[in-house]
């Protein structure tokens, strides 16, 4: 069964993010294989919204899988990194049909990303969504990210939820407009049915110029950050980070 299942039912295409054993985390494989289903999308006129989900009920995404930055030596490797991320997660963003994530679970780090890159979010109310790496790992986002989470949460609660490595509840979520929908655990199949159908009914190149003048406002004027992501990556601080995550050790912080 492969890690990333693509499977389309009628005009819907869906994402399955499928390692529920890992809590969904992401390899580069599934990342590239995720920029092929947005080009799928945009491709295939039969299309008409895009779903990403992911497998056994605890997790919609629990960030990269860890295991792949023990082979970081240099802050060029993060910043090569945060790139590969920026561009799926732009290519995401780009999409010309209406993309939903629907959320159960944990929605973090590079998950917290992808589902924001959506046009719309529907959660489970035991869903939690956040990037604790002030805490695990010690590393840092790309300044795209950090747009996307401003975007869509603003400056005081985004540094808020980094700098404390607090996750928001589904509620939380909801009240800051990320989320657009909460429903009871167990009953996200039917709300996503009826979120998909109304859709459906909605004229296409409306939505489409929705979501890419929002898109758009977004990017305008995005500055560079490869200093702060070279910076953070070439630190031996994400060096601890990484290898206390993986051993399931404990890292003292140095600040260097």
């Amino acid at each position: 069964m492969s890690e990333l299942e693509v499977t389309q039912d009628g005009a819907v295409l869906t994402v399955l993010f499928n390692r529920p054993e890992a809590r969904n985390a992401m390899t580069f494989a599934m990342y590239e294989g995720l920029e092929e289903a947005c080009a799928r999308a945009d491709a295939e006129e039969s299309v008409r919204v895009l779903v990403l989900r992911g497998a056994g009920g605890r997790a919609f995404v629990a960030g990269t899988d860890i295991a792949q930055f023990l082979e970081f030596t240099s802050g060029d490797d993060g910043i090569a990194y945060e790139a590969r991320i920026e561009r799926v997660v732009n290519r995401l963003e780009d999409v010309t049909v209406p993309t939903v994530a629907a959320v159960e679970g944990s929605c973090v780090g590079g998950g917290l990303a992808l589902a924001a890159a959506c046009d719309l979010r529907v959660a489970t109310a035991s869903s939690r969504f956040g990037v604790p790496i002030a805490r695990t790992l010690g590393n840092c986002l790309s300044m795209n990210t950090y747009s996307l989470l401003v975007h869509h949460l603003g400056p005081g609660r985004t540094l808020d939820m980094l700098l404390r490595a607090k996750l928001l509840s589904a509620a939380d979520a909801a009240a800051a407009g990320f989320v657009g929908e909460v429903v009871p655990d167990g009953e996200l199949d039917p709300a996503l049915a009826s979120l998909v159908e109304t859709l459906l009914g909605h004229a296409p190149l409306s939505m489409k110029a929705a979501g890419q003048a929002v898109a758009r406002l977004r990017r305008a004027d995005l500055p560079d950050g490869d200093d702060l992501v070279r910076e953070v990556f070439g630190s031996a601080d994400f060096r601890a980070g990484v290898r206390a995550f993986v051993d399931r050790g404990q890292v003292s912080w140095t600040g260097r």
